[in-house]
């Protein structure tokens, strides 16, 4: 999507250097029930023979609602829109005008985004995935979740929070994907458990615009 769904794959750590990473996460599923951020993007692609790796940055606002309501907005450097309603997943080209929607049940799962927005509980969350703490880095506290299921497009993924802060507050997600393409979101301005409607996660086709549902 854009490349919202990738990953990264981390080695284990000594445990009393990663114990807070996994506290953190559970916090963080736990009491965090909403959530409003910016986000800045960066991808890059795995480097060709003779070249360097090449990168694209994009930004733009995130907001989630616990269970399985989430929208992300991306206005530059193109406008794109993410948005799960709680049954169907759209993703919205504003270039092409064009609308892909899928079942919600069937295209989250094992991605970033049951991580941080859609899993209710720690619970769901690891029947998707194996979580492991990760030592904390430029005052993050880690966690790394690789997913069980080994037929999907994605790795790993690596969860940061911003260490102390209570409830444990989102401050970067890294992902990369099956093919070594790295994606690295930065969350600011994280505001925890704003008062949010379920009608700030309608999504409804523009007119003229070419719906594909899958």
């Amino acid at each position: 999507m854009k490349r919202f769904f990738a990953t990264l794959f981390i080695a284990g750590c000594v445990h009393a250097a990663c114990a807070n990473g996994l506290e953190s996460l559970e916090s963080f599923v736990g009491t965090v029930s909403s959530g409003r951020a910016e986000f800045t993007q960066v991808v890059t692609a795995p480097a060709r023979e003779g070249q360097a790796p090449r990168s694209k940055t994009s930004s733009g606002t995130f907001e989630f609602s616990r269970p399985n309501r989430f929208k992300f907005l991306y206005q530059k450097p193109f406008q794109q829109s993410i948005v799960a309603d709680g049954q169907t997943l759209w993703l919205y080209d504003t270039d092409l005008n064009q609308v892909t929607a899928r079942k919600q049940s069937a295209a989250l799962g094992s991605t970033p985004a049951a991580l941080i927005a859609a899993a209710p509980d720690l619970r769901a969350l690891q029947a998707d995935f194996t979580l492991a703490a990760a030592p904390a880095k430029d005052g993050l506290e880690w966690v790394v979740a690789t997913p069980r299921a080994k037929d999907g497009q994605l790795q790993a993924v690596r969860v940061g929070f911003r260490a102390g802060e209570k409830p444990a507050a989102l401050a970067a997600l890294e992902i990369l994907d099956s093919f070594g393409q790295r994606s690295v979101l930065s969350f600011s301005k994280v505001e925890v458990n704003p008062s949010l409607s379920k009608d700030a996660f309608q999504f409804n086709p523009p007119k003229g615009a070419d719906v594909i549902r899958q």
